[in-house]
């Protein structure tokens, strides 16, 4: 391993610069599939987060009044490099988080379907006109820029959720401070360079690293007008309620218990398929992961079939595009041995166990765990009513559809769900009932494309607007309302001390 003195500093971008850190606090950036140091990050100081806001602050009082056009032009430049820079992105993103190349490609890629979008931002931020709402009276919308805002985001996405985050906000005439993951901030930098390069001005994209002292001064900082929040329920709460009660505006996406019903009508091969990609993907490190298959009827059938084709997916470093890649750390994977060995001891049947897989001498040294599957679960167990955040996948039984509804409908969680079925009635009567943010029909993870909204719900999400579209719009733009009343020369109404226009 090498020296720390010539492991490559992580630094700060302030006011258009990047800076090394004067942080006597420092953290390692681990390859999770080897254990090899790549990097060290920062936890900054009070006053670099100070400079950082103080930066974006200076600067917005010119970028709110670039003209929209020249916004989106940076836009439609930096999808373009994004687009000629996405192996090495990748390359990076698998490096220090873990996911195999094919997936980290797709992490960079629906990143920058919101980054095309953030370049509609033209059609995205039109205001409503209505002439003559009373006589002679015009009234018409402003959707103007708040001022300065501030990202925080997560480790299982290092490239899409920054890119859900500061494109739209600065497209709107927002200035940004964001906070990446200090577990894996490399390939966020790379994009932020990116961003310069495309003609972001300085100021208007900071970027600060930390942990829970620098979240806490972003919730605090009274010039930070919105937060935007991507990770755990825990640490969601404290953001959400910490910077509500400070007066700002805030989103928080936070954690989920995902459940995917199964009916005996559905197409079997294909349902298999989409259980296994999206419980196993990205080693079960996304928060739209299906957790809970709900087997109905027959289809409890399948459980022998689900988990034969489990064992020959492939376990290793994410570099050699394996079917499942390590988990972020040691941390999180003693963390979820622990809770499979809770599951069995709570009476579920580990119908798979990954722990401990075979491997060649040369990753024996990495996070991994390869999928598993316990049958029999019930909600009280442990591995029902936590999230795991790994490649376990829980299977719960039910007679019904309706059931199996109101078992999804019982838990706290509402970020998504999906039914694979051919019964187009079963379908929509799910699609009905169901109290869950995002719905997917024989889709298994169904993350909207950025024309609409992420719209989880319940203990899912925090805030009334979701990230990139529409939504997103309202959220990072205040809406100010101007009725204007023009009089001709000769022209005198009197006084009028009613309510009244006429």
């Amino acid at each position: 391993m090498p020296s720390t003195s010539s492991v490559p500093k992580i630094p700060l971008l302030i006011d258009g610069e990047f800076v090394e850190s004067r942080s006597t606090q420092w953290r390692d950036v681990v390859n999770p599939a080897t254990q090899q140091l790549l990097a060290r990050v920062p936890l900054a100081t009070a006053d670099e987060v100070a400079a950082a806001v103080a930066a974006a602050k200076a600067a917005f009082a010119s970028w709110r009044k670039t003209p929209i056009g020249a916004r989106a032009r940076i836009f439609l430049k930096y999808q373009q490099l994004i687009r000629e820079n996405i192996k090495p992105l990748a390359a990076t993103l698998t490096a220090e988080q873990g996911k195999t190349l094919a997936d980290a490609e797709g992490d960079v890629f629906r990143g920058l379907e919101v980054v095309e979008h953030a370049a509609a931002i033209g059609n995205l931020q039109l205001g409503e006109l209505a002439m003559n709402v009373a006589g002679g009276v015009d009234t018409w919308t402003r959707l103007q820029p708040l001022g300065v805002c501030a990202g925080i985001t997560p480790f299982n996405f290092p490239a899409m959720i920054p890119l859900w985050m500061f494109p739209m906000a600065i497209a709107c005439g927002n200035t940004f401070v964001l906070k990446p993951s200090e577990q894996d901030p490399m390939v966020t930098m790379a994009l932020v360079k990116l961003a310069l390069e495309a003609g972001i001005p300085k100021g208007v994209l900071n970027v600060v690293h930390g942990a829970a002292e620098v979240v806490d001064a972003l919730c605090d900082h009274p010039d930070i007008r919105a937060i935007s929040f991507v990770g755990s329920t825990r640490v969601g709460t404290h953001v959400y309620n910490r910077a509500t009660l400070a007066g700002k505006r805030v989103q928080c996406m936070m954690g989920a218990k995902n459940h995917a019903i199964v009916l005996p009508d559905a197409h079997k091969e294909q349902t298999l398929n989409a259980l296994l990609g999206a419980a196993f993907g990205a080693a079960g490190q996304r928060c739209m992961a299906v957790s809970v298959a709900v087997l109905v009827g027959d289809a409890r059938r399948w459980i022998p079939d689900l988990v034969a084709r489990a064992r020959t997916l492939k376990v290793g470093a994410g570099k050699d595009n394996p079917d499942v890649g390590p988990v972020i750390s040691c941390a999180a994977r003693e963390r979820i041995e622990a809770l499979i060995a809770r599951g069995a001891e709570e009476g579920a049947k580990l119908e798979l166990d990954g722990r401990l897989p075979a491997l060649p001498g040369d990753a024996r040294e990495g996070n991994f765990i390869a999928p598993t599957i316990f049958s029999g679960v019930k909600p009280g167990m442990a591995v029902y009513e936590q999230e795991i955040f790994g490649p376990v996948l829980c299977i719960a039984e039910a007679a019904t559809l309706d059931e199996a509804i109101a078992l999804i409908n019982a838990n706290p969680n509402g970020n998504g769900t999906a039914i694979f079925t051919q019964s187009g009635a079963a379908a929509r009567r799910f699609e009905e009932e169901i109290d869950v943010g995002q719905v997917g029909i024989n889709v298994p993870i169904p993350v909207p494309v950025p024309m609409f909204s992420f719209t989880g719900s319940r203990a899912s999400k925090l805030g009334d607007l979701g990230p990139y579209g529409k939504q997103v719009v309202l959220f990072y733009t205040q809406t100010k309302t101007v009725t204007a009343r023009w009089f001709e020369d000769d022209v005198s109404t009197g006084v009028n001390t009613t309510i009244s226009l006429k």
